[in-house]
Parts: structure tokens; C-alpha cells; sequence
């Protein structure tokens, strides 16, 4: 009965990802409805709570039955906030039910070519997970994106204040002077200041879209200042020196540790790879990891080595400044 189930679930999947593949633009205009119904509510006098309670109808998913699973599960608000920090122009359905289709054809097809359904359903996480390691991969690199302009945005904050602007006034010229991702985050905190918010609320916000360490330095410098009173444009100053600093220092570090992070690579993928490649060559020595219990209790402490080794180097190589 395994097998049909496993038939049944792959079928739907992919029946759900062609719906689903209609339907990839709907999260993105409706985020752009949104943001005009904003404008509007702003204009007639909406109170904020009420524009909440707009937003938290959000499609998750073309596919109703889906979009209202995902409602009320917990994960969906922070699976949702990656893919915008990601800047992917996916659902969190779509996410999800890829992720999912991935698993299930991975673990059907181990799963009929040897026989072990534990092994085919852990063996499986691998691509099952590939997803959303891409999400999270390119929400690093828009991240450091962001690390790397943020000195020149404070820059030009500093330039504009010494020639007489106002904080507000520079966030805007930030938002337009700068590219994506330093502009459109900083355009969206300088709409809300427009919007009625407060200054703490909006920076507040933009850390919590852009949680960097530079970010909160920033923040707590402009609030700090608001509150006590000074410079800002020097204290602005100081901060890209800071800043710079510590991107010198985090780029200086990944050129000490490039050695030993490959090294992990390579002895976590090796054996997978050496595996792949025997059983290609001699199919009947391998499959004895799976078919005596001997080869089982093998296999299963050689994997549980293999990932308290690769998290034993990440944590020695993985130094946070």
C-alpha cells in the first residue's frame, strides 16, 4: 500500500504546482493593490489597525484549500517575511508544495529501488530542503548587498544633512539615489514616516525587513541622537567608519576560514559522492548497507557522523564579528 500512496501524493503535488504555476504573479499585484488601498486609507483617515487588518488577508497561495492551511500554521509569517527578504517573487504555497514534490519523488524513487522506506524518506530531506536553502542563499547575498552600500548611503545621509536637510529629507534622498537593495527598504521607511508613523517605529521596522547587525547600529545611533541631542551627521560619520571597519573585518575572516569551510565540504560531500560512484560501478557490494542489519547500523552512524562532523566545522569556522 506504500507504493500508491507514495503515487497518489507525487500526483497531487504536481497537479497543485500546475495551478499554483498560474497563478505565480497574484502575491505581487496584490501587494501592489495593497499598497494604493494604503494610500487611500491614509488619505480618508483610516486608523492604522484597520490598514492591519487589511494586510493580514494576504494570499499565501493560489490554491484556496492551501491558502487556508497556511493561515492559521505559525510558519507561514516567517516562511513569507524570507521570501521578501529574499526578494523571490514566490507564495509561500508554492514554497511549501515544491519543497514537498521534491521530497516525495526522491524518497518513491529510493524507496522502489531499495526497498527501505526510512532510508528513502531521510535521504529525501536532502532535495526536499533544496528550496528553501535557495531562498535563504539569496537572502544572504541580497544581504550582503546591503551590508556592502550601506557606508555610501550613509555617506550621502551625511552629505545632505551638513547641507541642511532634514533626517526625513535624506532618508528620501537615500531612497532615491541608491539602488535596489538600499533604496526600495529605505524608500518603504520613508513612506511610512509620510504614512504618520513614528521615526522609531519606521527604523524599527526596516530592521526587522533588513535584520543586520549595521542596521541596529544605525538606529540606535539616529535614536540615540533624537533623544540626547548632537550631530547626527557626525555621529552618521562615525558609524560608515564602523561599518566599513567591520565589512573590512568579515571579508578578512572568510579568507582565514575559506580553508577550513571547504574542508568541511569536502568531507561532508565525499563520502556521499565515493558512495554514488561505487554504486554505480558495483551496485550488489553497496546495496549490503541496506539489505543486512549489519550494513544498516553502518550506514546510520556513518551519516550521524557525517553531520555532527560538518556542524562541528561550522561552528570552529564560523566566527561572528
Amino acid at each position: 500500500m506504500l507504493l500508491p500512496v507514495i503515487v497518489f501524493i507525487g500526483v497531487f503535488i504536481v497537479a497543485a504546482l500546475l495551478i499554483a504555476a498560474t497563478g505565480v504573479g497574484a502575491s505581487e499585484r496584490l501587494k501592489q493593490t495593497l499598497r494604493r488601498l494604503e494610500a487611500l486609507l491614509v488619505t480618508e483617515g483610516v486608523t492604522r489597525d484597520e490598514q492591519i487588518n487589511v494586510q493580514k488577508g494576504e494570499l499565501l497561495s493560489s490554491i484556496p484549500l492551501v491558502n487556508r492551511i497556511l493561515v492559521g500554521l505559525e510558519i507561514a509569517p516567517q516562511l513569507r517575511r524570507l521570501l521578501y527578504q529574499a526578494n523571490v517573487k514566490w507564495t509561500v504555497g508554492g514554497l511549501l508544495l515544491v519543497s514537498i514534490a521534491a521530497w516525495a519523488v526522491t524518497a518513491y524513487a529510493i524507496n522502489l529501488r531499495t526497498g527501505q522506506f526510512l532510508i528513502a524518506v531521510l535521504v529525501g530531506l536532502v532535495p526536499g530542503a533544496l528550496p528553501i536553502a535557495y531562498v535563504r542563499w539569496k537572502r544572504t547575498k541580497r544581504f550582503d548587498k546591503f551590508e556592502g552600500g550601506l557606508p555610501a548611503a550613509l555617506d550621502l545621509m551625511v552629505s545632505g544633512l551638513r547641507g541642511g536637510h532634514g533626517l526625513v529629507s535624506v532618508l528620501g534622498l537615500v531612497a532615491r539615489e541608491m539602488g535596489d537593495p538600499i533604496g526600495p527598504e529605505y524608500r518603504i521607511c520613508f513612506d511610512e514616516q509620510n504614512y504618520g508613523l513614528e521615526l522609531r517605529t519606521a527604523l524599527e521596522n526596516l530592521c526587522i525587513r533588513v535584520p543586520i547587525q549595521d542596521n541596529r547600529i544605525i538606529m540606535t545611533a539616529i535614536l540615540i541622537q533624537k533623544e540626547t541631542g548632537g550631530n547626527l551627521a557626525e555621529v552618521l560619520e562615525k558609524c560608515a567608519v564602523v561599518i566599513r571597519e567591520r565589512f573590512r573585518l568579515k571579508r578578512e575572516i572568510q579568507t582565514k576560514t575559506a580553508q577550513g569551510r571547504l574542508t568541511g565540504l569536502v568531507l561532508s560531500l565525499m563520502p556521499v559522492g565515493l558512495a554514488t560512484g561505487m554504486y554505480i560501478l558495483r551496485p550488489e557490494i553497496v546495496s549490503l548497507l541496506w539489505t543486512r542489519p549489519a550494513g544498516l547500523k553502518m550506514l546510520y552512524t556513518g551519516v550521524v557522523m557525517i553531520i555532527l562532523g560538518s556542524l562541528i566545522i561550522r561552528k570552529i569556522v564560523r566566527i561572528r564579528v
